[in-house]
């Protein structure tokens, strides 16, 4: 039987562009993880694994104009949101070399004998060794930043750890290019160019998580594929880390009186956070409480104004949008759901953004409005319109995990007076970021960044952005004992690297 071709597509047409590839066999996905995992030696030398990612950040830049085009070829993004993601990409990459060249992320710690203690202390030293090769499942609207060179990639590489990617069916063109201009600046270091392996297929996918060879895996998507590699990677012989990011509904609650303070700030402000990208980032606002009477009504006009002028889009590929349409269709037959502005086909090819209403108390208790607690992907978001703070924390009380929370406070509010603290108390168990008037689209790579946040946004506590996702691909190991000549030098009292540590106790750096 011959091997599936891999296509690439156009979605603005739904026309096949080109053949990329064909999908990989299971012997050939055990191939690539074994060619990975033959470049952990490689990988050892910090030094050797900042300078590759500088590299890569450096070839992808050089490739810019080629990398942007063949992206918006197949995923419709645009060149401008495309430039943009692929300079966030190539910060990230850099970033983390820094984290690797600094050392912290090691967490070294060494404890000599203390016979005065009880019980007493014996020679103890801690550090964190990378787990193995890491499978990393792209995802479709970052085809950049979440994707081969994304933050599952960079992190694992920093961590010490080979990776091998599943690329996603929206753009293998561009899958395949990242990942030979990350072999270049690998071979640049003298690294095998296997480092970073890569596979297509939804079958790959499924060999991928089952190898035996696989360490550790990232996942961003849905909650139906997630799950499924969640429960894989929980069944093997010996169950594996499975860090993944599913699914967010990203709500936002909007006080009565920040609604009375600035209405049309606000309903222009949630417009653009629901519509940029057409809707189809993981922390789009997919379920706005706004207060009912002429505060809310205020708002929801400017929303209505805004989301009335925004085009029609191209989602990332034509199931997507079909999608999207037939989970339009459902929540708005459901009783006393309204739409303001009518969310649907734009075109043959393209969706239009939109907003439903409902009154908050059809959410409040378990029932057929339940679809409206479920992420829609697309430009859409559901204005749930509360009548008391009793309605809204019933709602609060319904909502499952989130990556972000959102609310938007009066300047009074914000200032300490009224419940401003109380709300951000309430909303802390839904999410993982927490924010005061802002919108949640848009997640900077810092080091205090968290992407992540309780079931089903994500599978672990971890984050997926910023400096401290590197910790998702390392173990602790302590040695007790061990003679000095024998210890890793990242271990020894002279401390001949330089590391950052905690040394009898106290912080050294």
């Amino acid at each position: 039987m011959a091997a599936a071709p891999v296509w690439s597509v156009d979605p603005r047409t739904g026309k096949q562009r080109e053949q990329v590839a064909v999908e990989a066999t299971a012997q050939e996905v055990d191939a690539v993880v074994r060619a990975a995992h033959a470049t952990r030696d490689a990988l050892a030398d910090r030094g050797v694994r900042a300078a590759f990612l500088r590299a890569a950040a450096d070839r992808l830049e050089g490739a810019k104009g080629h990398l942007v085009e063949v992206a918006d070829a197949e995923t419709a993004l645009g060149p401008v949101r495309l430039t943009g993601e692929l300079a966030r990409t190539c910060y990230q990459l850099r970033a983390f070399a820094d984290i690797v060249g600094e050392g912290a992320f090691l967490d070294v710690v060494v404890d000599h004998p203390d016979d005065t203690a009880t019980p007493p202390v014996p020679d103890l030293r801690r550090y964190k060794v990378p787990l193995g090769v890491v499978a990393v499942y792209s995802a479709s609207n970052f085809p950049f930043a979440f994707s081969v060179a994304g933050g599952d990639t960079a992190s694992a590489l920093a961590a010490g750890c080979p990776v091998v990617v599943k690329s996603h069916p929206d753009h293998p063109a561009l899958s395949e290019l990242v990942a030979s201009l990350l072999r270049s600046a690998a071979a640049e270091q003298g690294i095998e160019r296997g480092v970073v392996g890569l596979v297509h297929g939804f079958e790959a996918g499924v060999e991928l998580i089952k190898h035996p060879l696989v360490a550790a895996a990232g996942f961003t998507g849905s909650v139906r594929g997630g799950r499924a590699l969640f429960d894989a990677a929980a069944a093997r012989p010996t169950p594996i880390p499975f860090h993944g990011e599913l699914g967010s509904l990203n709500p936002v609650l909007v006080t009565e009186a920040a609604a009375a303070e600035r209405a049309e700030t606000i309903g222009a402000g949630l417009a653009g956070s629901m519509t940029l990208g057409v809707g189809q980032f993981c922390v789009k606002p997919g379920l706005v409480l706004v207060p009912s009477g002429a505060a809310g009504d205020g708002l929801l006009k400017s929303l209505t104004d805004a989301v009335s002028d925004t085009d029609a889009g191209v989602l990332l590929d034509h199931r997507m949008r079909d999608n999207f349409l037939a989970g339009i269709a459902e929540r708005a037959a459901l009783p006393e759901v309204e739409s303001p502005v009518t969310p649907g086909a734009g075109g043959e090819h393209t969706v239009s953004a939109g907003f439903l209403t409902v009154p908050a108390a059809r959410l409040a208790a378990e029932g057929e409005h339940d679809l409206l607690l479920e992420e829609c992907f697309g430009p859409v978001t559901v204005v749930a319109r509360y009548d008391s703070e009793d309605e809204v924390k019933a709602v609060l009380t319904r909502l499952p995990g989130n990556l972000t929370a959102t609310v938007q406070l009066s300047s009074e509010e914000a200032a300490g007076q009224g419940r401003g603290a109380e709300i951000l108390a309430e909303l802390t168990p839904l999410a993982g970021r927490v924010l005061v008037n802002g919108w949640p689209t848009g997640v900077a790579v810092a080091p205090a960044q968290h992407h992540g946040g309780p079931y089903p946004a994500t599978t672990s506590t971890s984050t997926s952005v910023g400096g401290t996702a590197i910790e998702r691909w390392l173990r602790p190991v302590a040695y007790q004992g061990a003679p000095e000549a024998l210890l890793p030098p990242e271990l020894r009292d002279d401390n001949p690297l330089g590391l950052p540590r905690r040394f009898n106790g106290r912080l050294e750096r």
